[in-house]
């Protein structure tokens, strides 16, 4: 039904990159009084609760492809849900929420490269040369605009990590392809979910009882995390795979250049973090590194195969 609404598909893509652009802002916002392992852990607990009615069926029904492929999907969970969303807010704790929504925007950069090195796939020079411009701006928006901040290695903790949360959602993307599972999005999603959790458990346990002590529970808390599970989490999802699935996946992938642009706007009304002159010219250089790195001109020698869709655990 909502699929027959006019526009949904530019509406839904229009709204994914806000929603991811929330999670870095709120994260920023509220890891003073939630720590990253529970924001973590509590998220997809909340998000799980809310898909398990719906995506426990099929569970069920494709449990021995499940099965069968149980090593793949734990590495895939690993890398996506339980990594890249922790270390999104680990990063949280030290840097803005404007350095880690522009940090993010280089993911496509980091499936390239990491395609290129581990599956050999053939990199065009005006991919090269894209590559190359989103890590100048990567390193400009890490080091300040100032270059003796990577030479006296005085960069940012959080710069850092989210450098490296990134970098582990390529590997998820990687091996995606390398090791696509045949199941329909909400089972994939769900399955997920359901083992990323498990992956996250006992570190959470362990910063539970040793480190952080946890959070307490009040509306203050509880909004954020609701939040993070039903807006960047079940609602992007959704969004997201119906844009694809529309308009096309080269098409969509515009969309997702929305994130530090919204990111900049949310965190300066409730942040009060401010745009400086080396954020505008790392932006600039991601900006035009997506642009060439992402053109895959008309002899694409990579053709997805005609399977089921399959989820996406995006932060």
């Amino acid at each position: 039904m909502l699929a027959r609404i006019p526009g949904l598909a530019y509406i839904g893509l229009v709204l994914t990159p806000l929603f991811w652009a929330g999670n870095a802002v709120v994260a920023r916002g509220t890891v003073d009084s939630i720590p990253p392992l529970s924001m973590s852990f509590w998220r997809w607990i909340i998000a799980l609760a809310i898909l398990l009615p719906f995506g426990l069926p099929g569970m069920w029904r494709h449990r021995h492809t499940i099965r069968q492929r149980f090593g793949s999907m734990l590495a895939l969970a690993t890398f996506s849900v339980a990594a890249f969303n922790s270390l999104l807010y680990f990063a949280a704790t030290t840097t803005t929420a404007t350095n880690i929504a522009l940090i993010n925007a280089t993911i496509p950069i980091f499936v390239a490269l990491l395609a290129w090195v581990l599956l050999g796939d053939r990199t065009r020079p005006l991919q090269a040369l894209g590559i190359t411009l989103a890590i100048v701006g990567i390193a400009t928006v890490v080091a300040r605009g100032n270059l003796s901040v990577l030479t006296s290695l005085q960069a940012q903790a959080g710069d850092l990590i989210m450098v490296a949360a990134v970098f582990s959602w390529g590997l998820f993307s990687v091996l995606l392809r390398r090791q696509a599972v045949p199941l329909p999005a909400l089972t994939f999603l769900t399955t997920q979910i359901l083992l990323g959790t498990v992956v996250i458990l006992p570190f959470y346990l362990a910063d539970l009882m040793f480190f952080s002590g946890g959070f307490e529970l009040s509306q203050g808390t509880a909004l954020p995390l609701l939040y993070f599970a039903i807006f960047p989490g079940i609602l992007a999802y959704g969004f997201w795979n119906h844009g694809v699935h529309k308009i096309g996946p080269a098409r969509a992938a515009i969309f997702m250049y929305l994130t530090p642009v919204f990111a900049s706007i949310l965190a300066s009304v409730f942040l009060g973090e401010s745009l400086g002159l080396f954020h505008v010219i790392g932006g600039l250089l991601i900006l035009a590194g997506l642009l060439l790195a992402t053109q895959t001109g008309r002899r694409a020698h990579y053709r997805p195969q005609r399977k089921p869709a399959k989820g996406n655990a995006h932060d």
